[in-house]
């Protein structure tokens, strides 16, 4: 993600709201547009990166002022019309004006709890050795896409160390716009310091970082 739709460590968009644990959905609209795009999203139409770099593709001004669950709404109506899911048309009347898309799966009720239970594992078979190790100095990368990466802006071109390896996983800036190549993902912790600059109170930060997003430290 980039632009204002990358907002960690940004500052004068006022202070962040922390709910009471257990607090999900603050109207019950949010928790039908979260059940409406769970639904929508078992059609196979797209995967959960295509989705998040839809969210990423609102224009600013929208991303901004709408609240979370606003967001998710605005990007499953776009999704739907890109896909051809449902045309302008029933969008504004609410009713379908024909058969529908062809190949569209058909929602089990009886077979979705289950399979939100079982989730949709990211990780896959490993194909190809680590080129990192424990206790390894790397950078990331400084890189700013115009598709979706899950690499925040903060942590571009910063040193940190391995501090843990997750085997091959779903690569999410390829599985966003083609097919996917799995690719090694680690654990990297960061300084603070690194991170923020000296005004920080913090000690360290980890992230998990897949492999294309890291450098040795000592080749930059």
């Amino acid at each position: 993600m980039n632009n204002v739709h990358d907002m960690g460590g940004m500052q004068g968009y006022g202070p962040v709201e922390i709910d009471e644990p257990g607090v999900v959905f603050h109207h019950d609209w949010e928790r039908h547009a979260f059940a409406l795009t769970v639904a929508v999203n078992t059609a196979g139409q797209w995967n959960i990166d295509q989705s998040r770099a839809v969210r990423e593709s609102l224009p600013p001004l929208q991303y901004l002022s709408n609240s979370y669950y606003q967001i998710w709404v605005d990007a499953l109506q776009k999704q739907l019309l890109q896909t051809g899911m449902v045309s302008l048309q029933e969008l504004q009347s609410g009713q379908a004006a024909g058969p529908g898309l062809p190949g569209v799966k058909a929602l089990n009720a009886e077979q979705l709890p289950a399979a939100l239970l079982k989730g949709w594992p990211s990780e896959r078979q490993t194909t190809a050795p680590a080129r990192f190790k424990l206790g390894q100095r790397v950078r990331t990368i400084e890189a700013h896409p115009k598709t979706h990466t899950r690499l925040p802006g903060y942590c571009r071109d910063k040193e940190g160390v391995i501090t843990g390896l997750h085997g091959m996983h779903v690569f999410p800036d390829k599985n966003a716009i083609g097919p996917d190549e799995p690719q090694w993902m680690y654990t990297v912790e960061f300084s603070a310091q690194e991170i923020w600059g000296e005004d920080t109170t913090a000690s360290s930060i980890c992230l998990n970082c897949w492999e294309p997003y890291l450098v040795e430290a000592d080749n930059v």
